[in-house]
C-alpha cells in the first residue's frame, strides 16, 4: 500500500508495488517522510501505502508498495544444541540476522492490548492460506488460531507463545550490518471529499486508467502535465475532489476513499500510472526556496499550497509521473483499510510494510519504537501484511496509521528509531 516519498531525489524511488496488489493500490508506502522522498514509487498493483536514504527520502513519504520487492530466500538450519539455537535463528534471509529471543526481551509485551492485533493476525491467516511466498510452514500455527479466546489478552499471549517462537531482527548487510535499529516511518489512507460531477469546489479529477489504453498502450506514455493539457483524460473522470493537493498526496500513498455529497463513501485503489518516473514535487519546492527542510511534511506543502493557489499546478507538475485509480469495495469500518501485499485488508495501527528480502510476508513482527516528534513509547504487535520499494533494510518498517486527518498527521510526521522483532511457526 505504500507508494512514494515525496523527496525523491535523494532516493532509490522504484515503483513499489507495480501493481499495488496491496491496498488495491500500489502505493508509495510511507507518505510521511518517505512521501517527500519518493519512497513509495507505484509498482503495478499493490499498495501500502509504500520508502528512501537520507532525511528527505525518509522524510516525507515511504510510500510505493508491494510486488515489485524480490521475495525473501529463507534456509533452514538444524540446530546442534541448545546454544547454538541460541546464538541463530532456524530461518535466515540474505538481509536480516534472526536470532533467538525470549518473550520477556519484547519491551512492552506483557502490557500490549493483543485483542486489537488479534482480527489483523486472524487476517494474516487468511492471506497465508492463499498466497504464502516465504514457505513458511503457517498451518499449524493458523489452525490453532480458531480455538483461541479472543477477547483474552492472556489467551492470545499464551497462543503466540505456545505456537510460535520469537526472533530478535538485525542488519546483516551494509554500514548499519550487527545493528538492531532502524528507521520507522508511517502512512495512511486518505479521506478526500468528492462528487460524481464537476462544480464549485469539485474541480480536480480523479482518473480511471485510459480506456484507450488497454486496448493499445502508447510505445511513450505523457507526462502529467501533458495529459492534462492534451485532453487525453476527458471522459475517464471517476471523481472530482475539492483539493488538488490532498489529491496528489493521495496519488503518493496510492490509494483513499472519498465522501461524495450525497454521503456514501467509495473507497478508491491503485491502478496504473504513466510510466513515468518518480520526481518530488516537495524536492521541487526545497529546491526554489518555498519550504525548508523542517516545513517539508504534507502539512507544511498544504500550508504553502493555500498561500500560492496559482503555483499548485505548477508544483504538481514537477512529478511527471500520474497514478491511475479504480473503484474498490467500500467496508463501513474505517478500521479496515485497503488490501495489502498479503491480500488482505491492512488494520489501523496493527498493520506495517517490511522488505520482503528480509522478512516474511504475513508474520506477526513486535516493534518497540516511539510515537512521531516524541519519546513515548510505541511498542506493540503488529502483521507484516504489506511491502513498498521504499521499504528497504531487515529493521525496517512503515506504521500504518489508518483513515483519515489524524492518521496522516501522525504518518506525515513519523521518522522514528526502532527494533524489530518476528514471530516464526514452531
Amino acid at each position: 500500500m505504500v507508494q512514494t516519498t515525496i523527496i525523491t531525489s535523494m532516493t532509490k524511488a522504484t515503483p513499489a508495488s507495480k501493481a499495488n496488489k496491496s491496498m488495491g493500490n500500489s502505493s508509495n508506502k510511507s507518505l510521511n517522510w518517505g512521501f517527500l522522498s519518493g519512497n513509495h514509487v507505484l509498482c503495478s498493483k499493490h499498495s501500502t501505502f509504500s520508502k528512501f536514504n537520507s532525511f528527505l527520502a525518509y522524510g516525507l513519504l515511504s510510500l510505493v508498495l508491494s510486488s515489485c520487492v524480490s521475495q525473501p530466500s529463507y534456509t533452514h538450519k538444524s540446530a546442534q544444541n541448545t546454544a547454538s539455537e541460541a546464538r541463530s535463528s532456524s530461518y535466515s534471509s540474505n538481509v536480516a540476522k534472526l536470532t533467538v529471543a525470549s518473550w520477556s526481551d519484547l519491551p512492552g509485551w506483557y502490557d500490549d492490548d493483543l485483542s486489537a492485533a488479534w482480527p489483523a493476525w486472524k487476517r494474516s491467516c487468511q492471506g497465508l492460506m492463499k498466497r504464502n511466498p516465504s514457505g513458511l510452514d503457517w498451518r499449524a500455527a493458523c489452525r490453532a488460531a480458531e480455538k483461541v479466546n479472543s477477547s483474552s489478552n492472556q489467551s492470545i499471549r499464551d497462543y503466540f507463545e505456545s505456537n510460535m517462537k520469537v526472533m530478535e531482527i538485525r542488519h546483516q548487510t551494509g554500514s548499519s550490518a550487527g545493528s538492531a535499529h532502524g528507521l520507522v516511518t508511517g502512512y495512511y489512507e486518505p479521506y478526500l471529499n468528492g462528487s460524481r460531477q464537476k462544480g464549485g469546489a469539485y474541480q480536480t479529477p480523479l482518473h480511471r486508467y485510459p480506456d484507450a489504453w488497454k486496448k493499445r498502450k502508447p510505445s511513450e506514455l505523457p507526462t502529467r502535465a501533458e495529459l492534462f493539457s492534451s485532453g487525453q483524460l476527458n471522459g475517464q473522470e471517476i471523481v472530482w475532489v475539492d483539493d488538488a493537493v490532498a489529491a496528489a498526496f493521495m496519488q503518493v500513498q496510492g490509494s483513499g476513499r472519498i465522501r461524495m455529497t450525497d454521503g456514501k463513501i467509495i473507497r478508491l485503489g491503485f491502478a496504473g500510472t504513466n510510466d513515468q518516473p518518480f520526481k518530488s514535487f516537495a524536492q521541487w519546492l526545497l529546491d526554489r526556496g518555498e519550504i525548508t527542510r523542517a516545513t517539508a511534511t504534507m502539512q507544511g506543502i498544504q500550508a504553502w499550497a493555500k498561500k500560492n493557489p496559482n503555483r499548485v499546478q505548477e508544483m504538481l507538475n514537477a512529478n511527471p509521473r500520474y497514478v491511475f485509480f479504480r473503484e474498490m469495495p467500500a467496508s463501513p469500518d474505517a478500521n479496515i483499510g485497503p488490501i495489502g501485499a498479503l491480500g488482505v485488508p491492512l488494520t489501523s495501527e496493527r498493520s506495517i510494510a517490511i522488505d520482503t528480502k528480509a522478512l516474511p510476508l504475513g508474520a506477526p513482527v513486535y516493534i518497540a519504537t516511539t510515537y512521531p516528534l516524541t519519546q513515548k513509547p510505541l511498542q506493540r504487535l503488529m502483521m507484516a501484511q504489506d511491502t513498498g520499494t521504499a521499504i528497504v533494510g531487515a529493521v525496517r518498517a512503515d506504521f500504518y496509521w489508518g483513515t483519515g486527518d489524524q492518521a496522516g498527521e501522525y504518518a506525515g510526521r513519523m521518522k522514528q528509531q526502532g527494533r524489530m522483532w518476528v514471530f516464526m511457526p514452531r
